[in-house]
């Protein structure tokens, strides 16, 4: 089919400025072009690739504001991350793909930001371009989002998590502003997505602004949009995540990082539902649901007069406090469980398996980026091919409730354990972290390890060896530190732990 730029059923907000450059990776020449020519009829700037590797050298150039990228063939999802580790930002990544099963299509939603299957239409690609879900097209995309936010939801068993649904399933029933609270990484994303998932404006759009990610003075235009003509560069009609978020749901992230000239359009918007875009001289009326979220106190920052009282008054009629993962450790086994049935099967890793014992100690570890640390640890994991945590470093145990029984060593009593051994000891774990950092540094070649650390190879070697650390490999103290003979760590190396590739033993 052709894409040529279409007049009656092309969505509104396919306008966009000049300056919006955009990426297509098509292998496809025919298709490219087609999907090219779109694109230009929009007002996009389009960069055409044939290949992951043809797209890299622009991308680490400059930042584009979405990647149209084709995800048959080789590499499949696994192109995704090479796209986001290059030095410019790809922007939104819409996946172009075949037609996929349920599992091979919730394991590319999960690495892509939006997905349309072909053959697919002008107004089914617009409105993947603009963050249209699939229903509202008549359903002609396949995007299992909702199957996705279904899964993670059913993992919160702990009380606190049941008590967030309930109050989830109360805030989606009324057509009210949430503000959700709580750490870094601990599923405020999720949680907005379950509400606008459980409401009824399910079919409509769902939009996400980071207030944080835009620059300030460009966020009033993410916003908002602008007229033609509003200032230098404004060539064309720009129109913003308000309108695109039309009949549907808006999700502020960061909320706390907003300017306070824009806190006061955005008060205006909240009581009347009406706005205008930058240089516009009429009002726009829109029917948007806000959803608002922050890791912040808003309450100090508007103590501290950083945050508009009344926004945040307006902003906090249903607050939902999402708890951090060390309120809620029973549920590690199953995040774990879930991640590795997800990730395994995207990093074509299939049969891998946390043994036990390793969650057992997962579970006890201390974890400051909450879900999207352990996330990440269990990626780790399993692109390493590293079960047992011998390559990736695991977490560090988050310390006991302090009791007479369970007295940490530097309270203990005792001949066993003198100031000078308690010095020793901390020497030597000081010395095993600087040797760990600078191993993984060099990718643990020994030769240049040693040379940074201004130490003879063998000497590097022998530190190795008396801090428990093999090559690739890390070996964890119990709780109490060290072995009770006082001389090293409780596992005992042999000498095949110590084998060198062509040298024999030491």
């Amino acid at each position: 089919m052709s894409l040529a730029p279409s007049s009656g059923d092309a969505i509104e907000r396919g306008a966009r400025t000049v300056e919006d450059k955009v990426l297509v990776v098509e292998p496809d020449p025919e298709l490219g072009e087609s999907l090219a020519a779109f694109l230009r009829g929009r007002g996009f700037e389009c960069v055409l690739a044939t290949s992951i590797g043809e797209a890299l050298e622009p991308l680490a150039q400059q930042d584009f504001r979405f990647t149209l990228l084709d995800l048959n063939g080789s590499g499949g999802p696994d192109l995704v991350p090479r796209l986001r580790l290059q030095g410019g930002d790809p922007g939104r990544i819409i996946g172009l793909v075949d037609p996929v099963d349920g599992r091979d299509g919730e394991a590319i939603a999960l690495v892509v930001d939006a997905m349309v299957t072909k053959p697919f239409t002008e107004v089914q690609l617009d409105q993947a371009i603009h963050g249209v879900p699939p229903a509202a097209a008549g359903g002609a995309a396949s995007l299992p989002n909702p199957a996705r936010i279904r899964r993670e939801i059913e993992l919160w068993r702990s009380p606190r998590m049941r008590e967030v649904l309930e109050i989830i399933r109360e805030a989606a029933r009324v057509d009210i502003t949430v503000l959700v609270t709580g750490e870094t990484g601990t599923g405020k994303d999720l949680v907005a997505r379950a509400i606008h998932h459980l409401s009824s404006r399910r079919p409509g759009p769902f939009v996400k602004v980071n207030c944080a990610a835009v620059p300030r003075e460009l966020l009033e235009t993410e916003l908002f949009g602008h007229e033609r003509g509003a200032f230098t560069g404004a060539h064309k009609l720009k129109i913003g995540k308000f309108e695109e978020a039309h009949r549907g749901t808006i999700f502020l992230d960061e909320i706390g990082d907003l300017h306070p000239a824009l806190q006061a359009k955005l008060l205006h918007v909240l009581q009347d539902g009406d706005f205008s875009r930058v240089g516009g001289r009429s009002s726009l009326k829109v029917d948007v649901r806000v959803i608002a979220a922050t890791n912040q106190d808003l309450e100090r920052a508007v103590a501290e007069g950083r945050f508009r009282e009344d926004l945040y008054y307006r902003l906090n009629v249903i607050q939902i406090a999402v708890p951090p993962l060390r309120e809620r450790t029973e549920e590690i086994p199953l995040l774990i469980e879930y991640f590795v049935k997800v990730y395994s099967r995207l990093f074509r890793r299939e049969g891998f398996v946390v043994p036990p014992p390793v969650v057992e100690r997962l579970v006890q570890g201390r974890y400051p980026g909450n879900v999207r640390e352990l996330e990440n640890l269990i990626k780790r994991m399993i692109v390493l091919g590293d079960p047992f945590l011998t390559r990736v470093r695991e977490p560090e145990r988050a310390a006991p409730a302090e009791t007479p029984e369970r007295a940490g060593p530097l309270r203990r009593r005792g001949p066993d354990l003198s100031l000078k051994d308690i010095g020793r000891k901390a020497a030597l774990a000081a010395e095993r972290d600087a040797i760990w950092a600078v191993l993984e540094e060099t990718a643990w070649n020994r030769v240049r390890a040693a040379k940074a650390l201004r130490i003879s190879y063998r000497a590097l070697l022998y530190k190795m060896k008396q801090v428990g650390l093999t090559r690739g490999r890390a070996f964890t103290p119990p709780a109490a530190g060290w072995g009770a003979g006082g001389d090293g760590p409780g596992r005992r190396l042999t000498k095949d732990d110590w084998a060198m590739e062509g040298r024999g033993a030491l």
